[in-house]
């Protein structure tokens, strides 16, 4: 067994394969299982070769982390399809995303190695430790991209998921490594009974958490009420992607838009349409096609939807992301520039350098696009009730929405998930949204092109929703008044909390060991 632990052509395939098949855990398989195998496999793996060499300790951790991500981030590459210029990247963007991000692994297997692991319970509080530590540091560096992390798995289990409006994702993605390892102590060879004690204790622990979720989502029914005097529809086309590509179709975009929404002249209603809709329409040009508007909505309507918007600073003109509430006259209402912006799909890094390369942003148009100021809550207009705008992958940042409370009773994010075909990927960024809500204890409307479109209370529950390959109309008629959570209150200090009772807690245990 130890021979075959620590073979060289091993030592790379086995990390490489726990990391691929731990990838099915994540959505749209949602094999939670799995993960009690992989990462005690895992671990086990590392402590048969940890003392060989620090570059081998490494390399378990970064082959692991390329297995993983390569299979659950393929799907970045369909959005290099649709221009000749891109195609050539495609076999770079396949290979040394996973690579790069699997280094954040590396390091964790690394720092690992630098403690004397064993065969016992804190050896897994330390693994579950650091390996957490590394996930949020994934979070943050570069811009950040806390994109499935291993708490993910937990999506479609939503009485247990409930936790995280207690203490957020970055704590739960502790607690679920810390728990996916107990497997791991069937390979201790004495202390039976501390085996058994530690097994039924988080039993207990994950059948309490279970109740709590029970019991949270029950109690929070009696937060539903109605929208008084006014309704909202989300809006979901599936308008295909190509069309950014297809001069002088902004006219027939609008009119199938239009069609779908079905506005009532008679009905106060506010519109939300999704992100990147009227490519190559920014708003001034959108004004054109007042007649339009004007003709098939009412002063009773409002229209939130993502454009481009440009402003003029110091003799150059910048271009931003933009969520927008407009009336039926096109007059702009409120605006939000988008602050969190996608690494070369919506903006070129080193642009000067690469534009002498002929290489440009990923998504339409050349010009990078600017990054906008701030993000604060936006009034509706009816009934006091307002809501924190999100563009596309900006739901995917825990703790980063409660910054902007102010008591918002919704979260508006709209997004294009074209540029990934019928992949994974709009699944995984639908399972973000999730978990967004059950933390913020908002509602969430979801507007999206060639994406999922849906609307989830603030428990996480999925009132009504689109697939990506439907087309149609979501319409809201009631919603859970806000109710604040702890998370959304304290944020990720809450993290850093349980870190340091971690902390201690390898302490004492190690103290008791050594006894």
């Amino acid at each position: 067994m130890k021979s075959i632990l620590t073979h060289k052509l091993l030592i790379y395939v086995i990390p490489f394969f726990l990391g691929v098949f731990t990838s099915f855990s994540l959505p749209p398989y949602n094999f939670l299982i799995i993960n009690f195998i992989t990462f005690p496999f895992l671990l086990f793996f590392l402590i048969y070769n940890f003392k060989k060499s620090k570059w081998i300790s490494f390399k378990i951790g970064w082959l692991f982390g390329f297995g993983y991500f390569i299979l659950n981030l393929y799907w970045i590459t369909y959005a290099l399809t649709f221009e000749e210029i891109f195609k050539p990247l495609i076999p770079f963007a396949l290979i040394l995303i996973p690579l790069f991000l699997g280094i954040f692994y590396g390091f964790g297997t690394l720092i690992c190695s630098f403690f004397n692991l064993k065969k016992n319970f804190s050896t897994i509080l330390v693994f579950a430790t650091i390996f957490s530590l590394i996930e949020f540091i994934r979070g943050f560096v570069l811009g950040g991209f806390p994109w499935n992390m291993i708490v993910y798995s937990w999506t479609n289990y939503l009485h247990h998921i409930q936790i995280l409006s207690l203490v957020g994702t970055y704590s739960f993605n502790l607690i679920s490594i810390t728990i996916f390892l107990l497997p791991f102590l069937i390979f201790f060879k004495k202390e039976i009974k501390l085996k058994v004690f530690i097994i039924l204790l988080l039993l207990f622990i994950l059948i309490c958490n279970g109740f709590y979720g029970y019991i949270k989502i029950k109690n929070d029914e009696k937060l539903y009420t109605e929208l008084k005097d006014f309704k909202i529809k989300i809006v979901s086309p599936k308008i295909s992607i190509n069309r950014f590509f297809q001069p002088d179709n902004e006219g027939a975009i609008i009119e199938e838009l239009i069609k779908l929404s079905n506005p009532n002249n008679l009905d106060k209603t506010i519109f939300v349409f999704p992100e990147g809709a009227l490519a190559g329409v920014n708003l001034n040009k959108l004004k054109n096609f007042k007649e339009i508007f004007l003709k098939k909505f009412s002063e009773k309507h409002k229209i939130i939807m993502g454009i481009n918007t440009e402003k003029k600073v110091e003799n150059s003109f910048k271009i931003y992301n933009s969520m927008v509430i407009l009336d039926n006259e096109l007059n702009l209402i409120s605006e939000y520039n988008k602050i969190k912006l996608v690494p070369f799909g919506e903006f070129l890094p080193f642009e000067n350098f690469f534009k002498k390369f002929g290489l440009k942003k990923v998504g339409y148009g050349y010009q990078s696009f600017s990054v906008g100021n701030e993000r604060k809550p936006i009034s509706f207009g009816f009934n006091n009730l307002n809501f924190i705008p999100l563009i596309c992958y900006e739901i995917i940042y825990s703790g980063k929405i409660s910054l902007f409370q102010d008591e918002a009773n919704f979260i508006i994010n709209i997004s294009e998930d074209g540029w990934f075909g019928e992949s994974i990927g709009p699944h995984q960024h639908f399972s973000h949204t999730i978990f967004r809500a059950v933390e913020e204890g908002k509602n969430i409307i979801r507007s999206t092109n060639n994406g999922i479109s849906a609307y989830i209370d603030s428990n996480g529950i999925v009132i009504s929703k689109l697939e990506s390959t439907k087309k149609g109309v979501i319409e809201i008629n009631n919603y859970k008044k806000f109710n604040e959570t702890l998370f959304s209150k304290f944020g990720n200090k809450i993290f850093f909390y349980i870190i340091l009772f971690y902390v201690i807690t390898i302490f004492l245990i190690k103290r008791w060991e050594n006894k």
